[in-house]
């Protein structure tokens, strides 16, 4: 009987779930090191999921971001306001102590952007997207390294683990 649970645990880990460990500020104050999650392999993949990617310029490492932009829209970042396609979308997960520290000092948490700004065309290819950490100004996302492939998507998280007074799920 424990060989099977084995079995099944392996198997599901191996081809449904990832289980990884966050390192670094980029998503903080949403996540922070050491914080275990889970993720769905293969999952659909939406505007503010925060996924799990192969880093596209660090080969073999792994990267934990927001995507912020879909295949086929515009971005822009004006005065600390998002726009996706010239409209402005919510943040809710950016207002936060990070943030309110760079308002206090009259500094923008993220700079003024557009994908042309950026060397990146105007839309987000087919099959990429636009990603970014909750940290903007302490990440390393596509305004610097650029879109990132589906292929590259290791899975969407969809639940924290550890530790254990951060447990949440993320659907």
């Amino acid at each position: 009987m424990a060989l099977v649970f084995v079995g099944i645990v392996t198997l599901l880990f191996t081809f449904v779930l990832a289980n990884d460990q966050v390192s670094g500020p980029s998503m903080q104050p949403t996540f922070e090191g050491n914080d275990r999650v889970i993720a769905l392999r293969h999952g659909h993949v939406d505007r503010n999921d925060v996924v799990i990617l192969n880093a596209p310029d660090e080969p073999g490492v792994l990267y934990i971001k927001r995507v912020i932009g879909l295949p086929g829209e515009t971005v822009e970042s004006k005065n600390d306001v998002m726009y996706i396609n010239g409209k402005k979308i919510a943040q809710p997960y950016l207002k936060n102590s990070l943030m309110k520290g760079d308002e206090a000092r009259g500094d923008l948490y993220t700079d003024d952007f557009t994908l042309q700004s950026k060397g990146l065309g105007k839309k987000v290819p087919a099959d990429s997207y636009f990603v970014m950490g909750d940290h903007r100004d302490d990440s390393k996302d596509s305004r610097m390294f650029g879109y990132v492939k589906r292929s590259a998507i290791v899975g969407v998280v969809k639940f924290r683990y550890w530790p254990l007074n951060r447990l949440k799920g993320f659907f």
